[in-house]
């Protein structure tokens, strides 16, 4: 061996040496206090919160090294599953997926806990809202729709009373000056089968928890309450360029029971922002038309203060509540 050679050793032997006891001299993040983790969603299984927490709970399992139960707490619009998670110990093993609908349903009722009473984690999402319609019903077309509406009044769906869904349809009927009656469901999955055997119209949701419907070509897309076109789907238009001035965006978020410990918070923000950054997942959200809004809890905790506050200022302005 050339005296070159035997120094090209000893120099990678002591670079090996090195990393080694710099690694054992780095402080490593502490593992997650818990194994199990329970996701709490107030949407019936196949809804659009039960199927974002399951795709996420896939990609943040072996990033976390935990096991995540998403467990359905139907009722009430979302106000059984506050109490559940707010009434939950503050250490990091239960979390609930925020949607507008808890705080519209902490604005339209009297639950027993309210978007006040949760703490909140981390956003991860931001959704668009479409509408659809059985691909051999009568529709093809988002006008067709507003003009029966029209004509014999309409029957249009959406998810819980308290949802974003239902909102943007109850300011759809004041732009396009209609009467439709809106049926309220206590999930998407209720609703996309009654949009499926012809009892309603329309449905408005997301395209992840209509998606499978969509691929079988049972159902079709007629709009979107964006404010501008999908990259994804430049054909579809806006409900806002059909002439009616409804914009709605969702969030999708977790939140915890109060006074979650900084540790745990520390946590669920890396996690997110890693995962979130994974190619693979990025091409299966991206296929479902969400858009990465990740916020850490100080960020989110603002913008759900002001979220909360516009929508009260709405409601009681169209004197839904006084």
């Amino acid at each position: 061996m050339h005296i070159g050679d035997r120094c090209a050793t000893a120099g990678s032997i002591f670079l090996l040496v090195a990393a080694a006891a710099f690694a054992q001299g780095t402080p490593q993040p502490a593992p997650y206090p818990h194994d199990v983790v329970t996701l709490i969603t107030h949407s019936s299984p196949g809804g659009g919160s039960d199927v974002f927490l399951r795709a996420l709970a896939r990609r943040l399992e072996p990033q976390m090294g935990v096991n995540f139960v998403v467990e359905n707490v139907r009722g009430g619009g979302g106000a059984r599953a506050m109490s559940r998670v707010a009434n939950s110990p503050a250490d990091g093993s239960v979390f609930y997926a925020a949607t507008p609908s808890f705080v519209f349903t902490s604005l339209l009722s009297d639950p027993a806990h309210t978007y006040r009473d949760l703490d909140p984690l981390v956003n991860v999402f931001f959704d668009q809202e479409v509408v659809y319609t059985r691909s051999n019903g009568p529709f093809e077309t988002f006008e067709q729709v507003i003009e029966s509406a029209r004509s014999s009044r309409g029957r249009w769906g959406a998810a819980t009373p308290g949802s974003l869904e239902r909102q943007a349809l109850e300011r759809l009927k004041v732009a396009a000056g209609v009467q439709a009656a809106i049926v309220s469901h206590e999930g998407g999955g209720d609703l996309i089968l009654n949009v499926l055997n012809g009892t309603l119209d329309i449905g408005v949701g997301e395209a992840q928890e209509i998606r499978s419907q969509l691929d079988a070509g049972r159902l079709r897309l007629l709009a979107v309450f964006s404010d501008a076109r999908l990259p994804g789907l430049p054909q579809l238009p806006t409900v806002k360029e059909s002439g009616y001035d409804v914009v709605v965006t969702k969030f999708r978020g977790l939140m915890g029971p109060p006074n979650l410990p900084p540790e745990i918070v520390a946590h669920w923000e890396l996690a997110i922002r890693q995962v979130l950054q994974d190619p693979d997942y990025r091409r299966v959200y991206s296929r479902e038309m969400l858009s990465p809004g990740f916020m850490r809890q100080a960020e989110f905790g603002q913008f759900i203060g002001a979220f909360a506050s516009d929508t009260e200022a709405f409601l009681r302005e169209s004197r839904v509540i006084e």
